[in-house]
């Protein structure tokens, strides 16, 4: 690390920082009120599952632009809601307990407290009285709560399918927790597993998630596109195929058997050459006596059930396959007899786990046909009505006429689809990728699930009176890998009298997913710790806490990190939307607008990492440059959707402009001209423009240019520096609420004065400012008096001496030219 020498008579830091922090505890600053008449601003960050290793300083980047905007909003006469919490149940707790040897509680209290004292160093306006953390019996009473209301209205059931299951974690995992299908916590390799679960029939709001994106104007598109993908809307038609043994003997078994297909393409059913099963396949069992090679299927099954999904549906991938032999698949349009595969490019849980295969059309199964030798027969001509279609090298999967389908021929294959799917007695149906959300865990630190398996009367919800059910304590809490959670073997808590008839009952022991948790915190923050822990089953009676929940909701700004896209936030859509259909709330969806920011990695371009030894303390930085010199140097480090690495050296920058703000206080005393007036309206116009859109690095950069023009005045307006301070606020709150208050002698903060709005009447034309970026950061700037012509810009942006510096020698790829405004030159 850099270490930075600073005058202690000048601007000290540490001093300052410390005073201030204690001092808006003291005068409760950032508490927010309920009786406002204000209008409201939800402000959110994605709260943070508190690691034994801390922060480093890429996880305070979207803490920080939060804070900004909330200061922001807060001046512009808004109530702000800015809370903050923990996301401290599941998987990653409880591994890294295992790992040091800890009860989870000890270890997830200790590292929350490491968290609260690095944020506070960095001096963020969160609200504290309306901390939450997930592991809270008072917080996850209504975490099982709301579990309850979704068993109720059928939207929970157990289950015995193969899930994914982490031989490592030893628990079931959902979908949405595999990266590559490997474990997303500890990176092992997913097995499928049949073990007893509970699911979510989040596949009942799937039509809902999708069509409903479109209502989230303020969203990235390309998170609205990963959910979109992830939901995987179908439309198309299944079929049966019946199942023909050719074995006289054995005809009886098969009398009655057959599959059934989910197919997009119903148009090319004539098409169809053969079929093929996921190598799980339920139907492959009742088979068993009827396939003459059972020896070589069964080996081919197992061999599947040790590869993961991407492993069995990579792109490029070369298909692999066995035939069934011994039994025959229909074609139902024309009862030809065609050959039956099983093929793990086929999974057990898209669609209905079986295909037909029509060569001709598909390319995947235009691989498979030409490596097996199968039939290939062209159904959909794109010559129609030439007599002749042309000769296949890949398959044709563009639109045509129907041929070779008998009373089907010259058809328009779009026109096909429902007459061939009526003509065979199939349906039309919407299917999705998305999955019923697996939602037990085979693990100790999470929720308990409230239910009671009863000899008489099945499973059972537990009273609403009776929550929480709270997690026991337990001296061994180390999986099972049996299918069962560790707290089966605690018989006194298991063992339970039946709500509903007083017989002998035992408890559900797997427990809630980590996401079950951040599912609906968001709803718990608008009501704070003290009503969360009130008594009462049910918040829908109390029309105070309906009016808390309706003034607040949606959050007006939601920030955090895009890898949750098909996580954490297609989850609390779901949950959402589910509590608003029982009239909870009044939005159908959570979460207005959305941002994301970029990673900042380590110095050598690599994610931050024990592993690699890059780990930047944010507590080090703060102690060498101080809490507002890290937050200025991540806004001012790129666009803040971008990533960037980490650099000691640029930090230098940052603190020597809040060191020249320091020093311009002792130059007040002149009166203002038309010119100085102009540049403060055109700043105050520009910073507030750029907070409202995230554009934090142009805000700083358009402060720094004003800070230059004050500094190259023998004297400044002491009007024009309060302004100045004010804009400065929300980004180095510290030195701007001491130059504010012990400075400029006001009594009260800044942090409560109105924002400024500008004049457009006393902006004077001066040309325009270009400002030149390099990959998006800024480097210098230059203005013209006219407009200038786009080649002509450029040419000056080339020419500036410390953009020559800055690309010496390095090769441009392109220049991108915002008109009248910014060159960002990539190289």
């Amino acid at each position: 690390m850099w270490f930075y020498i600073y005058k202690m008579n000048e601007y000290d830091h540490k001093e300052i920082e410390k005073k201030w922090q204690k001092k808006w505890a003291e005068e409760e600053l950032y508490k927010t009120s309920e009786s406002s008449d204000k209008p409201k601003e939800y402000v959110l960050d994605m709260f943070p599952y508190p690691s034994g290793e801390g922060l480093h300083v890429g996880h305070p980047k979207g803490y920080i632009a939060t804070d900004i905007y909330s200061r922001y909003k807060t001046m512009r006469g808004f109530n702000v809601l800015h809370p903050m919490g923990w996301d401290a149940f599941g998987l990653p707790a409880e591994n890294y307990a295992l790992k040091n040897k800890v009860h989870p509680r000890q270890a997830v209290e200790k590292n929350i407290a490491r968290y609260k004292e690095q944020l506070s160093i960095i001096g963020f306006n969160y609200d504290w009285d309306r901390e939450i953390n997930t592991t809270d019996p008072a917080y996850y009473k209504w975490t099982q709560w709301i579990f309850l209301q979704l068993f109720k209205h059928g939207l929970a059931y157990e289950s015995n399918e193969p899930i994914n299951w982490c031989p490592s974690c030893k628990t079931g995992l959902a979908n949405e927790d595999l990266d590559n299908g490997a474990c997303e916590r500890c990176g092992s390799t997913v097995e499928k597993k049949r073990i007893r679960q509970w699911v979510l029939r989040i596949t009942d709001y799937a039509e809902r998630l999708l069509n409903d994106l479109d209502e989230l104007k303020e969203w990235p598109e390309h998170i609205k596109e990963l959910q979109r993908n992830w939901i995987g809307k179908s439309e198309g038609a299944e079929i049966d195929f019946k199942i023909k043994t050719q074995n006289a003997k054995r005809k009886t078994t098969t009398q009655n058997l057959k599959f059934t297909v989910f197919t997009t393409r119903p148009d090319t059913l004539f098409g169809a050459t053969y079929a093929v099963l996921s190598p799980e396949h339920t139907i492959l069992e009742s088979l068993e006596d009827v396939i003459d090679n059972w020896g070589d299927v069964k080996h081919y099954i197992d061999e599947s059930s040790h590869k993961t999904e991407i492993e069995r549906t990579a792109e490029g991938k070369e298909k692999t396959g066995v035939e069934l032999k011994g039994v025959k698949a229909i074609n139902p349009t024309n009862k030809e007899e065609i050959p039956i595969f099983i093929a793990d490019y086929v999974l057990a849980d898209y669609g209905t786990g079986a295909i037909m295969a029509v060569p001709a059309h598909d390319e995947r199964d235009f691989q498979f046909a030409k490596k097996y030798e199968l039939p290939i027969r062209m159904v959909i001509c794109p010559h129609y009505p030439a007599p002749t279609c042309p000769i296949l090298d890949e398959a044709y999967t563009g639109a045509g006429h129907l041929v070779v389908s008998g009373k089907f021929d010259g058809l328009s294959n779009e026109e096909a689809k429902q007459k061939i799917t009526e003509f065979v007695g199939g349906k039309m149906k919407t299917t999705y990728k998305l999955r019923d959300w697996v939602f037990s865990r085979q693990r100790y630190w999470g929720e308990p699930i409230p239910l009671i398996h009863c000899e008489k009367c099945g499973v059972v919800p537990v009273s609403e009176k009776d929550l929480p059910v709270v997690l026991p304590e337990v001296e061994s809490y180390e999986p099972t890998g049996t299918g069962e959670s560790p707290l089966a073997n605690i018989s006194e808590w298991v063992n339970i009298a039946c709500p509903k008839c007083g017989g002998k009952g035992k408890r559900e022991t797997n427990t809630m997913p980590q996401w079950a948790g951040s599912s609906w915190y968001y709803l718990a923050y608008t009501l704070g710790t003290k009503k969360l822990k009130r008594k009462t089953q049910n918040y829908l009676d109390d029309k105070n806490i309906k009016k808390l929940l309706n003034f607040w909701i949606p959050v007006d700004m939601y920030v955090g990190g895009a890898e949750h896209a098909t996580r954490h936030l297609i989850y609390a859509r779901f949950w959402h939307k589910f509590l608003y259909d029982q009239g909870f709330v009044s939005h159908s969806e959570p979460f207005r607008r959305l941002k994301s920011p970029g990673l900042i990695a380590g110095a050598d371009g690599r994610k931050m990492s024990k592993r690699f030894g890059n780990v930047i303390n944010p507590d080090d930085v703060v102690a060498t440059y101080g809490a507002d010199t890290l937050r200025l140097h991540e806004m001012f480090m790129g666009p803040f959707e971008q990533g960037a690495a980490w650099s000691e050296e640029s930090i230098i920058g940052p603190r020597r402009f809040v060191e020249k703000v320091w020093r311009l206080s002792k130059h007040i005393g002149s009166e203002t001209d038309a010119r100085d007036e102009s540049k403060l309206h055109q700043t105050i116009k520009k910073v507030t423009e750029d907070i409202e859109q995230f554009k934090f690095n142009t805000a700083i950069s358009a402060l720094m240019i004003l800070a230059n023009e004050m500094e190259r005045k023998e004297k400044i307006s002491a009007i024009h520096y309060s302004q100045f301070l004010i804009l400065l606020s929300p980004f180095a709150p510290h030195v701007a609420e001491e130059l504010w208050r012990e400075t400029l002698g006001h009594k009260t903060s800044i942090h409560l004065e109105p924002w400024p709005s500008h004049d457009e009447s006393k902006i004077i034309s001066e040309g325009f400012v270009i400002t030149v970026q390099m990959n998006g950061k800024v480097r210098d700037t230059f203005t013209t008096e006219t407009e200038l012509s786009e080649d002509e810009i450029k040419e000056k942006a080339l020419a500036l001496e410390k953009i020559k510096k800055w690309i010496d020698g390095q090769s441009i790829k392109k220049i991108i030219y915002v008109k009248n405004k910014i060159v960002n030159i990539v190289i």
